[in-house]
């Protein structure tokens, strides 16, 4: 049990992560920050947070378990906010969907205070942002990823392992190396290639008219393209460098398969479509990795 969650950002993660917090019986108190007066109100109507803070700083003090859940882009100013506070025995974590420029902003920002900084990343979300949408089911049965550096202080890393776990998720490990570059491959790339196709679509002449006979299919392939502007730009620009490694591999399967077309060369093109079918049958949403990275 914690006496106080101080929430910084309060958005659909901060918001559901308070929620959940207080479902399962596990905090006395809520007290949130967001940049913008009207959505700590709204927060504070709906029973997201119990007190509105004026500061992030604010949102900190007295607080024994602190959840940063603002765009990766603001981490390094909102460490600068408030690292007065950040004191040993204090659970502070973010939500970042980038992990590398996160954990840079709070080697520069945190230095000694390092230690109580345990960075996370919960593969939770909706197209849709807002406090409006926060939900205390939002991590039912979802994964956390939990990017422990060398100082991080282990109590505090299993005091994150256990609180995610309470509410609901599967808690991984791994360097934040690694989980930029998986992450890169199977959440960052189809982001963007959702994104440029959708633009592709409307820059043509007939683009509407086509958008108008899409079925299923479409709606399953493109559904990730109404993503939060804001907060993927911010992803993909933190993330680029193994983004584009990913878009460049992702041209090379293109390109080959597009020459095996120009060239008919349909035994060559069905290996490769037979190829990506069976790797799609195989895989199942939600199935453990073979090895934890550390």
């Amino acid at each position: 049990m914690f006496n106080q969650l101080g929430l910084i950002g309060c958005g659909l993660m901060g918001g559901s992560f308070a929620l959940a917090l207080k479902k399962a019986g596990l905090v006395k108190r809520v007290v949130g920050y967001s940049k913008s007066p009207s959505t700590v109100e709204k927060a504070r109507r709906l029973g997201v947070i119990d007190v509105a803070a004026e500061s992030a700083l604010l949102a900190v003090s007295g607080s024994d378990i602190v959840l940063i859940a603002v765009p990766v882009a603001a981490s390094e100013g909102t460490f600068k906010a408030i690292r007065h506070l950040v004191d040993p025995g204090v659970l502070f974590m973010d939500v970042g969907s980038t992990k590398r420029d996160v954990v840079d902003a709070a080697r520069r920002v945190l230095k000694e205070r390092l230690p109580s900084f345990v960075p996370a990343h919960p593969i939770a979300g909706r197209e849709v942002a807002g406090i409006e949408h926060a939900d205390a089911a939002l991590y039912q049965g979802r994964k956390v990823i939990l990017t422990p550096l060398q100082q991080t202080d282990p109590v505090l890393i299993q005091k994150a392992t256990d609180v995610w776990a309470a509410v609901g998720c599967q808690v991984l490990k791994m360097t934040p190396e690694n989980h930029d570059a998986a992450f890169a491959a199977v959440s960052h790339l189809p982001h963007l290639l959702a994104f440029a196709y959708m633009n592709a679509m409307g820059e043509q002449p007939l683009g509407q008219e086509y958008l108008s006979l899409a079925g299923p299919g479409f709606r399953d392939f493109t559904r990730i393209a109404a993503g939060d502007p804001t907060i993927w730009r911010d992803i993909l620009l933190s993330n680029r460098e193994e983004v584009l490694k990913q878009s460049e591999a992702f041209r090379h399967s293109l390109e080959q398969m597009e020459r095996q077309m120009r060239d008919w060369n349909g035994p060559a093109l069905e290996e490769q479509i037979q190829t990506a079918s069976d790797a799609r049958s195989q895989w199942q949403l939600g199935t453990k990795p073979p090895v934890t990275r550390q």
